[in-house]
């Protein structure tokens, strides 16, 4: 679906919430939207189809917020696309349902991306919720093996992490994005349903021309939230939607690093014992795949290439990174 800003936007910030079935998670959310320095123009909950009775309880104790409601799950993607078109800020403030935002979130990271013309989204510091001396998600990267990087993934807290800077895409569960320029690329993939959609929007922004900043402003998050309930768990999305991404971005030369990155992920989760889903995402993502490739082959030529879009970082060895519970 092709998006675009069709209404004027005001300055300020305009909060998106997509849920499903997180009504154990909305009081902490909200409440803590509500505790923000800066105030945002508007909260706007998107529910992909709830049963959990979210809507009932958003009206009896939310009531400032705008709901916009689905009979049924259509995906993240989807849900954050209807945010956006439905946002009257000129900055979209995307938060999951499973996270708590401190006090100050909203003043450090619109006035981040305000200084810097450049910017169409703003990373910020995601920690656990129950332990916030983990990081969750300090940034993401794509290598060339088609696989993402979570910037501090598994480790503890550091001086690194707690500086502002550049990185190469905002996790979506707690970022902030600079409404137009989402939409005029297009909005997120929804054919991606739920898993990496924000990884393939960086790369999109990235070669269109924009960076992403990085703003230490802390968002605590539960993990996993409504969307371990999806079939197959994330395991399934993620590779059915690495194998699309890879479609419908990376050239042909970079085979080479996804075969080894794909076999490497084969034989992981062979020995943990996660087979099934692997598979069962593998084989989505292939049946997807030619569709994507064609619709690749067919697109304009955007202003970054794609060897510049996605950096050489090293994609095998002790230098590829990667989470420390990896064995891969």
């Amino acid at each position: 679906m092709k998006l675009s800003a069709d209404q004027p936007a005001e300055p300020g910030v305009s909060v998106v919430i997509p849920n499903w079935n997180g009504m154990r998670w909305l009081d902490g959310v909200l409440g803590s939207i509500a505790q923000q320095t800066i105030k945002p123009l508007e909260v706007i909950v998107v529910d992909n189809g709830s049963t959990d009775e979210s809507l009932q309880h958003i009206a009896a104790k939310w009531s400032d917020t705008r709901i916009i409601s689905w009979a049924e799950n259509r995906g993240f993607a989807a849900a954050a696309n209807a945010g956006f078109q439905a946002a009257g800020g000129n900055l979209v403030a995307l938060v999951n349902t499973d996270i708590v935002l401190e006090d100050n979130w909203i003043a450090d990271a619109a006035s981040a991306i305000d200084q810097e013309p450049r910017a169409a989204s703003v990373a910020t510091k995601m920690v656990d919720l129950a332990d916030p001396t983990q990081i969750y998600d300090a940034g993401d990267f794509l290598r060339r093996d088609g696989a993402c990087e979570q910037r501090g993934r598994f480790r503890g807290d550091s001086d690194l992490l707690n500086r502002r800077g550049e990185v190469w895409s905002a996790c979506a569960g707690a970022a902030i994005y600079r409404r137009d320029a989402v939409l005029g690329e297009g909005g997120f993939e929804e054919r991606l349903f739920s898993y990496l959609e924000d990884v393939e929007l960086g790369l999109r922004l990235r070669q269109a021309g924009w960076i992403c900043l990085y703003e230490p402003c802390v968002a605590r998050h539960a993990g996993g939230g409504s969307e371990a309930a999806l079939e197959g768990g994330s395991l399934r999305w993620v590779e059915r939607n690495t194998i699309l991404l890879i479609a419908r971005h990376f050239p042909a030369r970079w085979l080479w690093p996804v075969a080894y990155r794909q076999l490497a992920w084969l034989i992981h989760n062979t020995r943990a014992g996660n087979l099934r889903p692997f598979l069962a995402g593998m084989v989505d993502g292939l049946r997807l795949a030619p569709r994507m490739r064609r619709e690749r082959n067919k697109a304009p030529v955007p202003l970054v290439s794609i060897d510049v879009a996605v950096p050489n970082r090293p994609w095998r060895g002790p230098k590829a990174g990667g989470h420390s519970k990896s064995a891969v």
